[in-house]
Order: C-alpha cells, then sequence, then structure tokens
C-alpha cells in the first residue's frame, strides 16, 4: 500500500513534506512536457536550474556545449537557444545534447521538492509511465507527492487534472491505496474530463480556461495547449540523478 498526496501548488508543500517519499513534480504547461518531450526525442539529458544566471553559467561552462533553454512569462529569454515550448524540442534540434533549462514555475516546482528519495516529472503525455514507475520505485507504505507548479502563485487546472490521470492510470483507487482529499478530487476531475468523447479536445478546452493556458493564448502559443493534452504518446519518465543534477529517462525494466 502507498500514500498519494496532491499538492495543487508547490509553493504549499510544508517544509520536508516530501523527504523520504516519491515526489511527481507536474507542469503541464509547459516545463515536465517540454522534458519529456526533450527526452523522447533523444536529448542526453536535462539540467533543471531555477535560477537565469545559474543556467547560463552552466551552459557555457559545458563540454561539450549544452543548448540553453527556458523562459520567464512564458517569453524565451534573450541569447537562449530554446523556450519552452515542446514543439522546439524536436529530435533535430535536441537529438544526443545536453539541455540546460530554466523555468517560471516548473524547475522552482522540482527544487522545491528536492527531500524526496525519488523525484520523476509527470505529464499528460506520459501519465501511464509515471504511474508504472511509481509502482515500480514504491516501498510499502511510502507517501507519493503529486507537485503541482501552478501558474504565478495560483493553481492551474492542467497540473491538477495531470495529477488526476496518474492517479487513474495508477488504479490508486482500486488498490488498497490511500489518497488524500486533493488526490480524489484531482481523480475525479479527470474522470470527468476523459469521459468525453474526444478526450484530447475536453482537456485543452479545460487548459484554455486555467491561467497557464490563457497566457499561452495571450502570447500566440495555442498550439501548445493540445501538444500537453496528448494523453499517453510519450513513454519516458524523467528521473532526476541528484549526483549529476540531471534529469534522465528512468529505466523501468528493473528495479532501482
Amino acid at each position: 500500500m502507498i500514500h498519494w498526496h496532491c499538492h495543487v501548488l508547490y509553493q504549499r508543500l510544508a517544509a520536508h513534506a516530501c523527504v523520504g517519499g516519491i515526489a511527481v513534480v507536474i507542469d503541464v504547461l509547459r516545463a515536465s512536457t517540454t522534458i519529456v518531450t526533450a527526452l523522447a526525442h533523444g536529448a542526453d539529458r536535462v539540467m533543471p536550474v531555477a535560477a537565469i544566471d545559474d543556467a547560463r553559467r552552466m551552459a557555457a561552462e559545458s563540454r561539450p556545449a549544452a543548448l540553453l533553454g527556458g523562459e520567464r512569462g512564458g517569453v524565451r529569454l534573450p541569447g537562449f537557444d530554446l523556450g519552452n515550448s515542446p514543439l522546439e524540442y524536436s529530435a533535430a534540434r535536441v537529438s544526443g545534447r545536453t539541455i540546460v533549462i530554466t523555468t517560471t514555475n516548473g524547475t522552482a516546482a522540482l527544487a522545491a521538492s528536492r527531500g524526496a528519495r525519488e523525484i520523476l516529472l509527470g505529464a499528460i503525455v506520459n501519465r501511464t509511465a509515471v504511474a508504472e514507475a511509481v509502482r515500480r520505485f514504491a516501498r510499502d507504505g511510502d507517501d507519493v507527492h503529486l507537485v503541482c507548479a501552478g501558474t504565478d502563485g495560483l493553481v492551474s487546472a492542467e497540473d491538477v487534472l495531470a495529477a488526476g490521470a496518474i492517479l487513474d492510470a495508477a488504479g490508486a483507487d482500486r488498490g488498497g491505496d490511500g489518497l488524500d482529499l486533493a488526490a480524489h478530487e484531482a481523480l475525479a476531475s479527470f474522470r470527468r474530463v476523459a469521459a468525453h468523447s474526444d478526450a484530447t479536445a475536453a482537456l485543452v478546452a479545460e487548459f484554455r480556461r486555467s491561467p497557464g493556458g490563457e497566457n499561452l493564448v495571450a502570447l500566440g502559443m495555442e498550439a501548445d495547449l493540445p501538444a500537453a493534452a496528448a494523453i499517453d504518446t510519450l513513454p519516458v519518465v524523467p528521473r532526476f540523478d541528484a549526483a549529476t543534477g540531471s534529469l534522465l529517462p528512468a529505466l523501468l525494466h528493473s528495479r532501482p
């Protein structure tokens, strides 16, 4: 039995909340979706950094040279190779490369979860793979924290829906697991949306009404919404390696 906790905003994490457990960091629009996409398209590793100056320094010091990706307020930072749109991270652009990335919300949420024994990145696009990874890495009695990044300090629907999608894929309410109230609500929200005949279109409609989605539409980046709503299209789970400070694809064929 494991215990699922949904934190709808990473800023609300209690001190040491994730220590010893498993954290699944979720920033659907767009950091977690983008990092999953980069690794699925052959990036060697992704190094998440909270501060812009640190990102620039790490990319400059990397050998061979790393690609520098990221944004503030949704907009690519000056001098950066890439922004934070998953559509930018094609195989032609990122295959075989190290990427240093900094974002407004996602990399900060990851930094807030550093006390966890395992840190994974979750999204809609990899929800079943994440559920499988949690099941493989979890020990009996573990706490699993679904840490939603939100948007500029606001709860954002897409992250809560992704938490629910992961819970749904894990069958968390059917196997004797414990779910807190927020996890139950996230699961119900996802199942309500996924019950539509076109679940992807229904998710996109929810995204448009969220703070993160509204920002992207205003910036002319609406094409990122269906890319982030594509359920189970990328079977890759970024797993944080504390020794190198990198996100690498989790190897799911054997237990750690």
